[in-house]
């Protein structure tokens, strides 16, 4: 498995840890608002449905 599959794995992962833990009483919305933005702006374009139209060049664009 390429570095960027890989990547892209853990960021995908980090996105659902991050989703499963806003719905725990008393989760900080601000880190979750925050921290989602920055991961979800580390996908490459056209992964979420709603997200940018182009985005930061991703090293395995191109699979």
């Amino acid at each position: 498995m390429g570095e960027g599959r890989e990547d892209f794995n853990r960021t995908v992962l980090m996105l659902s840890d991050l989703a499963l833990y806003s719905h725990t009483p008393g989760a900080d919305m601000v880190f979750v608002e925050v921290v989602g933005e920055s991961l979800a702006a580390s996908l490459p374009p056209g992964v979420l449905p709603h997200g940018p139209a182009d985005g930061p060049d991703y090293p395995g664009q191109g699979w």
